[in-house]
């Protein structure tokens, strides 16, 4: 598994390691104004984090430096500012020299390592402003225990503070790796200290700010990693300083604490590092494909104001990158469809043309900073899959991928965009209009590959007939049973479809014979599988992905074959556990 970015993952290796329009500028008491699209610029930890021949050449994670921040910055703004790539994000160590022992000033904040940063932290942010850009800086969450100085250390401009005020009397620990005193926020010097944080950085003139290893989430839950009183004073002392600072926090967040996030900050990471910790910056496995899994429960949480993070974009340096040309496509489409910020960790002085292409090609680019809906998935989980969003123009954003190991065909239905005739395709990747299709799109594709698509309609809206899961004239076996969902639309759901449970829809009517994509509207707190058949043919099974909890619906789309006139639908869990299903929508024939 790759260990989580940021902090405590970068340490020495003889120790053990622990894991369209500008925003509005954001006022002091509104986090909203400074997301009002996902963030576009770079990081540093991915070439910190990777083994690859020469990024690291004082020892693991000392890529970071001062003149390798602004050989970066300098590439940005002269390769990929005009496309609207703005920030420049120092991640973890600058705090820290190269055998990782951490420095403070007389207040117990971070302090500029002298030989890492020279010039000194406010000098390097000056820099980047030079060149029109934002400069964005790191913190893990929590008090550091270096920092604590035996709890004697002076809080700054809090007169009678200390830092054995700011932390609990055990010295819980806290945060994804245990690195940091938990912070009592019941004590006025708490805050004092966080307020002493964040007034250092808007001196410094930094526009961003990454605090990590918050919790729930970082793989910590319980009490001591309870982080949200944390993100809440952040975003307080941001406040106070008068200075527009983005809050993101990282990684892996709780879902089930997505509102918090939400009120407090502007982004969140969803899932663990994406760098894979080896000899390139990433790998497929380790774990660019994790995210197709792990996005969907999110979608609802993104909008102007905050954006589910899906790490960084290292889809620019070929070999470094460790990736085939269609997994880097695949990756850049999934961030630019899910609305994730998007932030490279490459080599920006040294992109190929594939990869610059990629990163700088403007109609996927508008489609990331459109404000429109996330796309999601419109099909399964399965290994090909068509994700979509409608647009406040009436178009549909599509895209195909293909997740399996060797090629293979992927149709976009568009009856699973609601609509049923003619739509004109635009290929967004190759800037190419590629005219009319009638009722679909399919197109083959390469292991891990993609395609990406703006649909207009030119058909006629699909009329449905809705089918309760629970109403009495299905059939119900082994544990299936009905339960009350308020969520749901008629109020209830069938649920404990596990170990042999069924449920049949029965007198499923249609005009004509055919294959039908059906909606199938369900709720399931994880991902789970089920399989489908009609008429008591053969099954097929399909991933549900999670909908992020037990109280949401979401829907899929499945293909079924019926016969003229009645039909029976099955949902069968076999030996495993299978999504509560709500109803079911069948497109009426044309």
């Amino acid at each position: 598994m790759a260990l989580a970015a940021g902090f405590a993952t970068a340490v020495p290796a003889a120790q053990a390691q622990p894991g369209d329009d500008k925003a509005t500028p954001a006022s002091p008491a509104s986090p909203a104004a400074a997301a009002a699209k996902p963030y576009m610029g770079w990081t540093s930890w991915s070439m910190q984090s990777s083994k690859y021949p020469g990024l690291n050449p004082n020892g693991d994670y000392s890529y970071l430096t001062e003149a390798n921040v602004l050989k970066q910055t300098d590439a940005m703004a002269a390769k990929l500012k005009k496309y609207g790539y703005e920030y420049v994000n120092i991640d973890a160590g600058w705090w820290r020299n190269y055998a990782w022992t951490p420095e403070f000033d007389e207040y117990g904040r971070q302090k500029a390592d002298p030989v890492r940063f020279p010039s000194g932290m406010k000098s390097v942010a000056d820099h980047i402003h030079s060149k029109g850009l934002k400069a964005g800086i790191y913190l893990p969450v929590g008090l550091e225990k270096e920092a604590y100085g035996g709890g004697k250390v002076p809080i700054w401009k809090a007169e009678g503070c200390t830092t054995a005020d700011i932390v609990y009397d055990d010295l819980r620990t806290t945060n994804g790796w245990d690195s940091a005193y938990k912070i009592d926020f019941s004590h006025p010097c708490a805050q004092k200290y966080i307020d002493s944080q964040a007034q250092m950085f808007a001196d410094w003139g930094y526009d961003f700010l990454k605090l990590d290893g918050v919790g729930p989430g970082s793989f910590k839950s319980g009490d001591n990693y309870n982080n949200v009183a944390d993100v809440a004073a952040w975003q307080k002392a941001i406040a106070a300083t008068g200075r527009p600072i983005h809050l993101e926090l990282s990684w892996s967040l709780d879902i089930g604490h997505a509102a918090d996030w939400k009120k407090y900050s502007n982004g969140w990471r969803i899932d663990t590092d994406v760098e894979c910790y080896c000899n390139t910056l990433v790998s497929w496995e380790s774990s660019v494909d994790d995210r197709w899994s792990d996005a969907p429960a999110w979608t609802r949480h993104a909008g102007p104001g905050g954006w589910n993070d899906l790490d960084s974009l290292d889809v620019g340096n070929g070999e470094m990158d460790g990736l085939t040309k269609a997994e880097r496509q695949s990756y850049a489409t999934l961030w630019a469809i899910a609305k994730s910020p998007l932030y490279t960790g490459d080599d920006l002085t040294g992109l190929d043309s594939y990869g610059l292409s990629l990163l700088t090609n403007r109609e996927v680019i508008a489609v990331n900073q459109s404000g429109n809906a996330p796309a999601k998935p419109v099909t399964p989980s399965d290994p090909q899959q068509v994700w979509a969003a409608k647009n406040s123009d009436g178009t549909y954003t599509v895209a195909l991928f293909n997740l399996a190991d060797k090629p293979a065909s992927v149709t976009a239905d568009w009856s699973t965009l609601g609509f049923t005739g003619k739509a004109a395709v635009r290929d967004l990747w190759n800037h190419e209009s590629l005219g009319s299709y009638k009722d679909k799109i399919t197109q083959a594709l390469p292991a891990h590959g993609s395609r990406l698509f703006t649909v207009t309609p030119r058909g006629d809206a699909l009329t449905w007939t809705g089918i309760e899961a629970e109403s009495s004239a299905n059939t119900l076996s082994g544990n299936a049973s009905v339960a009350d969902c308020p969520a749901c639309s008629d109020g209830h759901k069938v649920g404990n479809l596990y170990t042999g449970g069924k449920l049949t829809l029965n007198n499923v009517v249609v005009d004509k014979a055919g294959t039908y994509q059906i909606k199938v509207a369900y709720i399931s707190g994880d991902a789970r599988s089920v399989a489908v058949s009609a008429n008591g043919g053969g099954a097929t099974s399909h991933a549900f992905p999670s909908t992020g909890d037990w109280s949401t619906v979401s829907s899929v789309h499945v293909p079924v074959t019926l016969k003229a006139g009645s039909n029976t639908i099955t949902f069968d869990s076999g030996s495993g556990y299978a999504p509560d299903i709500d109803r079911i929508d069948v497109p009426k024939s044309s």
